[in-house]
């Protein structure tokens, strides 16, 4: 782990700083920063129309009832290719305008998602579903009808279920 936070906080930039005086060297300072600079600018305008179309499908698909789970890796893409296109460089402003294109950014969802069904399939990785009060009914539970303290709405109760999967009474 310490080696990937070294090549990532270390080594990279000083990549990227040779790039960009070799860049400098060959065409001169002015169209280096000029470069970064329009890199920036229209990586963030790409981002934000990104954005907000991947904000559009998130929120069809729940109105459809599904889980958007490829609309959130696509904004988590973005997301990342955005944070990229803000610090200054070409390896990182390459990395991050591919995943704002929905073209390249596929293909690094579909590297990412083998990437993690390896490792849930590995035990590398363990996935649950809860968060702050999971397990807890009370009443005012979204579509509970006034279900008593403690007792499950629609006939769920936490009590008959092992690990998410209901257990047979």
């Amino acid at each position: 782990m310490f080696t990937r936070l070294a090549l990532l906080f270390v080594v990279v930039p000083l990549v990227e700083l040779a790039l960009l005086i070799q860049i400098g060297q060959v065409v001169g300072i002015v169209p280096t920063v000029a470069l970064v600079l329009a890199t920036g600018l229209g990586g963030a305008a790409l981002a934000r129309r990104e954005g907000i179309r991947t904000l559009s499908a998130i929120q069809g698909e729940l109105s459809a009832g599904r889980i958007p789970g490829k609309e959130l890796l696509d904004g988590a893409a973005i997301l990342f290719g955005g944070a990229l296109l803000l610090t200054p460089g070409v390896l990182t402003d390459f990395v991050g305008l591919s995943l704002l294109l929905p073209v390249s950014r596929r293909w690094f969802a579909g590297r990412l998602r083998k990437w993690f069904d390896r490792q849930l399939a590995q035990g590398r990785i363990h996935w649950s579903v809860g968060g702050p009060g999971a397990g807890m009914w009370t009443t005012g539970f979204p579509g509970g009808g006034g279900a008593d303290e403690g007792e499950a709405p629609h006939g769920l109760d936490p009590r008959h279920e092992i690990d998410g999967h209901r257990e047979d009474r």
